[in-house]
């Protein structure tokens, strides 16, 4: 019904950039939450930022001012700009969604759904 696909992970040098994107598909209607989420190693899965369809952002302390959310309404897609990357931003990156999606033979449903998951190493 609804589909999440990342792309942009790989292996990046201390103080390199990345960008991460995500595309959402499917029978969505709409689309409440954009988000990223990692889980490093040994770690529980924190969020990493997230952007409303209005524009309002959030983002984890470690990440303020190195990491930029975007978004594309028109496209249901969502971007991570990750600048000043460090050894502690390695992780397995998840995109994630909030919205609101058809099931065919029962109307519309709402529901968060998340990408498959692309992993960061960042390492010299």
């Amino acid at each position: 019904q609804v589909e999440l696909v990342e792309s942009g992970g790989g292996l990046v040098q201390p103080g390199g950039s990345l960008r991460l994107s995500c595309a959402a598909s499917g029978s969505i209607i709409s689309i409440y939450t954009m988000g990223w989420y990692r889980m490093a190693p040994g770690k529980e899965r924190e969020l990493v930022a997230s952007i409303t369809p209005g524009g309002n952002t959030n983002y984890a302390d470690s990440v303020k001012g190195r990491f930029t959310i975007s978004r594309d309404g028109a496209k249901n897609t969502w971007y991570l700009q990750m600048g000043s990357l460090k050894p502690a931003d390695t992780a397995t990156y998840y995109c994630h969604a909030d919205l609101q999606y058809q099931v065919p033979g029962i109307g519309s449903w709402e529901g968060d759904w998340w990408g498959q998951g692309t992993h960061i190493t960042v390492s010299s």
